[in-house]
């Protein structure tokens, strides 16, 4: 696969991301497994692509939603002077999923995972979403301990 198809399909992975873990985080399904597969499904019919295209997605959800709490403890941390619940739900989303692969993830350089947030804020959420979130997000990689730029 090529560097720019696989570009592509990073960001249509993270695009499902995001759109999973906005939903999820309004209502928890009782059955996490079963709710991907109608979800996914459901992605194939509108995007005409397999369930595989998605992959990188899948492996973005279940980290989010496994290390959840440490996630979300961060952002607390981080979002000095903002109430944590007052965060919009699209925005919390993207950070979730940009704190998820800049910690958990090394194959993945955290100046990426910033930019891709920041397309995601774009493209999903209102023009001042960008800055709040990359605010968050470049706090936490000066915290990293890590190159910004390279995968370690």
């Amino acid at each position: 696969m090529s560097n720019k198809a696989l570009f592509a399909q990073r960001r249509d992975g993270r695009t499902a991301a995001l759109q999973y873990l906005y939903s999820w985080s309004l209502n928890r399904p009782a059955h996490l497994g079963e709710d991907l597969r109608v979800f996914f499904q459901n992605l194939q019919i509108a995007d005409n692509k397999p369930r595989e295209h998605y992959a990188f997605g899948e492996e973005l959800i279940h980290g989010v939603i496994e290390h959840c709490d440490e996630i979300d403890g961060r952002i607390r941390g981080l979002a000095k002077n903002w109430d944590f619940e007052r965060i919009a739900r699209i925005d919390l989303a993207i950070l979730r999923l940009a704190i998820f692969e800049m910690v958990f993830r090394n194959d993945i350089p955290p100046v990426v995972s910033i930019n891709e947030a920041i397309d995601l804020s774009k493209q999903f959420s209102n023009a001042d979403a960008k800055r709040f979130i990359n605010g968050i997000l470049d706090k936490l990689k000066d915290q990293l301990g890590r190159d910004a730029r390279k995968v370690t």
